[in-house]
């Protein structure tokens, strides 16, 4: 399974991260901080370049491993506005979909469009029947971009919280080929 490194999605395009966006992808992080920490673990006041630059060495690896595939999400100016990645975590045939979204740039459809646009290039990979985003009940912005983007909930279930706003409850939705 060889998803591809850039994915134009209409108004956006989703590309693989590069080292030299980290300075980019470390601002839009640190100027969303207040939207992201509430349901993003790694998302805190102390977040920092070398954060970024961490992340970017793990999204090399882990694509060569094929089990993360993570983009940058680009306007087609150029301004770098948030991440999108597909994991394998939930197992064979199936690839979950993370998120975030520059907090400038959010309720533009943008998060929506890219959501959409990785689901029909994942569903069009072999062996991939399914799409799933996971999202705790508290984060109702997930939860209504991934039911814009044709995400239908498939059922709830508790999790351990892992970061300050999320509750334990949370929604599986899926899309399928």
């Amino acid at each position: 399974m060889e998803p591809p490194e850039m994915i134009n999605a209409g108004q956006l395009v989703l590309k693989r991260w590069e080292a030299e966006w980290a300075e980019e992808g470390t601002a839009a992080i640190r100027e969303s901080i207040p939207e992201l920490e509430p349901f993003l673990p790694w998302a805190s006041d102390s977040y920092v370049l070398s954060d970024t630059r961490e992340y970017i060495e793990r999204s090399v690896k882990s694509w060569e491993a094929g089990t993360e595939f993570n983009y940058a999400i680009f306007t087609t100016v150029g301004e770098l506005i948030g991440s999108i990645g597909l994991m394998t975590r939930l197992g064979p045939g199936v690839l979950e979909i993370g998120y975030w979204l520059r907090s400038t740039y959010t309720r533009r459809g943008y998060m929506t469009a890219a959501v959409d646009a990785i689901a029909r290039v994942a569903l069009a990979l072999d062996g991939i029947d399914r799409i799933a985003i996971q999202h705790d009940v508290a984060n109702v912005a997930s939860g209504i971009v991934a039911e814009r983007a044709g995400f239908p909930e498939v059922r709830q279930f508790d999790r351990d919280p892992t970061a300050p706003g999320e509750t334990g409850r949370f929604v599986l939705r899926e899309r399928r080929a």
